[in-house]
């Protein structure tokens, strides 16, 4: 049988609503793996999830949960960094443990979809992340450089973080 977490790691929507102490929330589960739709089937329908999406996109659903579970393709990325499974987080639950994208990354994810895609809410979902959680400000910097944006673009985040952790204390 395949662990499905065992050879993943949480990104996406899920990882904002970690890092910010769910003051976000989706409904999807995006677990960035290697494993192939074949791999995942048997496995997922065994606990009752249906396979809704088209191979590449790996999407199951479960009829009694709003939540639904994707699987995007290798590598980890954000923008035009990559990155491997041993340069994430990993977090320790009751249950066992969750790898994860760091604070740091999952900024740069939600930053990677507001800069492709003109996305305001992925922004403030960064903002949300980063003034919540330590943030590497000299990876993200260096990031920022790396994916074409100005330092004063740069600076508007940052000012932006600033003044969200203002108003929540």
């Amino acid at each position: 049988m395949v662990s499905i977490t065992a050879n993943s790691t949480l990104s996406g929507g899920a990882a904002v609503s970690i890092y910010s102490h769910n003051a976000y929330q989706w409904k999807d589960l995006d677990f960035v793996t290697a494993a192939m739709v074949a791999d995942l089937s048997p496995v997922l329908v065994e606990l009752g999830f249906v396979y809704t999406g088209v191979p590449r996109f790996s999407q199951f659903s479960h009829p009694l949960i709003e939540w639904y579970v994707e699987f995007p393709p290798t590598p980890i990325s954000f923008g035009h960094l990559h990155v491997t499974h041993k340069q994430c987080a990993t977090i320790e639950f009751p249950a066992g443990k969750l790898r994860i994208v760091t604070p740091t990354q999952s900024v740069m994810d939600r930053l990677a979809a507001a800069f492709a895609w003109k996305d305001a809410q992925s922004r403030e979902q960064a903002i949300l992340v980063a003034a919540s959680q330590e943030i590497d400000w000299q990876e993200l910097r260096t990031w920022f450089a790396n994916e074409g944006e100005t330092d004063e673009e740069f600076e508007r985040f940052r000012a932006a973080v600033n003044s969200a952790r203002r108003r929540n204390t």
